[in-house]
């Protein structure tokens, strides 16, 4: 009767084991990563990044690797319930698309699981971390150091157009770093003589979907700030300017390559290929608290002569040399 006691202990003991051992490698043997954005598809630019970064280290999905993708296709509203589902399966880490903002939001479902920020703005200044070297806790990733470029971005557009003395600033009024990028354009238009920066506000795609040329009446020139939702609608965002026809500078090459006027800033797919990187030491071990966040270090200047003809806007030969790329 002992002897079947200890042996009834015994299994208690390997089952409770093996259920420790399930809850710390939730998907089993082969990782399962859970990507969350607010694109449109899973072939967008960024990810298919991600993907090659992880191909690159040796991941074939299906394989040694298993990507649950969570789109909310521009619809912000969507990405509680999308987090809530990639924290149930559950996964071994997610990738955030979107910043500060979105990575809350999976912050506060669960402090265990480790997330990786592809981009996004300062998460200091929005408190996601309170130390880039150190983060702690959960979160790790990238940033798109956006705050230092907004006002690189309206030095060019003046720079080109030096005439400009009221500018537009189309953002994202949900995004977690809106306030501090008006600041920060405020501060540069104040420190290069611009008369005036105009808020242009945006909460939703339905919005986004909804303004009007009529709303940039009086401006010379527009800064398109950064935001994910506006990134992954940048062919509706350089049409509405072509309607405007007004200069425009955006935050990211593709928006040029889509046809806008002038795109500045960090590459956001190196940034994604980076990501593989940080979701590949993860899950051979490494804790997410101990990673820092890292700044870009690939950035991009690209103009559209394209579109400068069709605008009828002329660029000066100095701002043109220095563009990493011309499209004619």
């Amino acid at each position: 009767m002992r002897r079947r006691s200890i042996i009834i202990a015994g299994l208690a003991g390997f089952f409770l084991a093996s259920e420790r051992s399930f809850a710390q490698q939730p998907s089993g043997q082969i990782p399962r990563v859970g990507v969350l954005s607010p694109a449109d598809t899973d072939k967008a630019v960024t990810l298919q990044a991600f993907k090659e970064g992880l191909r690159q280290l040796g991941y074939v999905e299906g394989r040694n690797i298993l990507l649950e993708f969570r789109l909310a296709q521009g619809d912000s509203s969507l990405l509680p319930r999308l987090a809530e589902e990639l924290v149930r399966l559950p996964v071994d880490a997610i990738l955030v698309d979107g910043g500060p903002g979105v990575v809350r939001i999976v912050m506060q479902l669960t402090d265990r699981i480790p997330i990786v920020s592809a981009v996004g703005g300062d998460p200091v200044v929005t408190k996601v971390v309170t130390n880039l070297a150190h983060p702690g806790g959960n979160v790790t990733g990238f940033t798109l150091g956006h705050s230092e470029l907004n006002g690189k971005r309206l030095e060019m557009l003046r720079a080109a157009f030096p005439g400009i003395s009221t500018v537009a600033a189309l953002v994202n009024s949900s995004n977690a770093n809106a306030k501090e990028y008006l600041e920060e354009i405020g501060d540069a238009a104040r420190s290069m003589g611009v008369q005036k920066i105009v808020p242009i506000e945006v909460a939703d795609l339905n919005e986004l979907h909804s303004l009007k040329p009529v709303a940039f009446t009086g401006a010379d020139g527009v800064v398109v700030l950064p935001d994910a939702v506006f990134w992954n609608h940048r062919g509706e965002i350089v049409a509405l300017m072509d309607a405007v026809r007004l200069p425009a500078i955006y935050p990211e090459r593709e928006y040029a390559e889509d046809g806008g006027l002038m795109g500045y800033g960090a590459n956001a797919p190196d940034n994604f290929r980076r990501a593989a990187e940080y979701v590949d030491r993860i899950l051979k071990g490494a804790k997410p608290g101990d990673l820092p966040i890292q700044e870009p270090v690939k950035f991009d200047f690209m103009i559209n002569l394209k579109t400068a003809k069709a605008l009828g806007l002329t660029i000066p030969p100095s701002v043109l040399s220095r563009a990493d790329e011309v499209i004619e």
